[in-house]
């Protein structure tokens, strides 16, 4: 569980919407939410509790009702699942949870979920180190904690030559 109602920020919905989502089995009034991490969550039934949308239909329950386990979600994932929860990547078979996205790692297989066209993510934050076409698990950033230390993870080698470390 993550949060409290003063710490989380909660996306409502129209009636109309809302109404389409019980139509189509999804617990009613399924909501968006924003964890402490500021990434895309589902809000749990006690309106206080936001969940990281990839912790929906992952086997455990979390939210205090198992709200975010119920059958009517995860009955046929991604297509169960509210749109809010789902990203999609390059390859339009393939998807993600949306807390996924722009998280750092190579998620989608192809740096869809990191890169654009597809996707547009914020600079590489303070503790990565911005590099061409990174090998292995990373698409434009590396974390700084990778440099110098002879492995190459970026194509160009500036993890070993220019990065100035952690």
């Amino acid at each position: 569980r993550q949060g409290t109602g003063a710490e989380l920020s909660a996306h409502g919905s129209s009636r109309g919407a809302r109404s389409r989502r019980h139509e189509q089995g999804l617990p009613q009034g399924a909501q968006a939410c924003t964890t402490l991490t500021n990434r895309t969550g589902f809000l749990c039934r006690d309106r206080r509790s936001c969940i990281p949308a990839s912790g929906v239909c992952d086997g455990v329950r979390t939210c205090t009702h198992g709200e975010d386990e119920d059958e009517s979600l995860c009955r046929d994932v991604p297509h169960s699942l509210p749109r809010f929860l789902v990203a999609r990547c390059g390859d339009p078979a393939s998807w993600i949870y949306a807390d996924q996205k722009c998280d750092g790692t190579n998620n989608c297989g192809d740096c869809s979920d990191e890169l654009s066209p597809v996707t547009v993510c914020p600079a590489c934050g303070p503790g990565w180190w911005r590099c061409p076409s990174t090998v292995f698990i990373y698409c434009g950033c590396i974390p700084r904690s990778l440099c110098r230390d002879h492995v190459q993870h970026c194509s160009d080698w500036s993890d070993e030559y220019a990065c100035p470390g952690p």
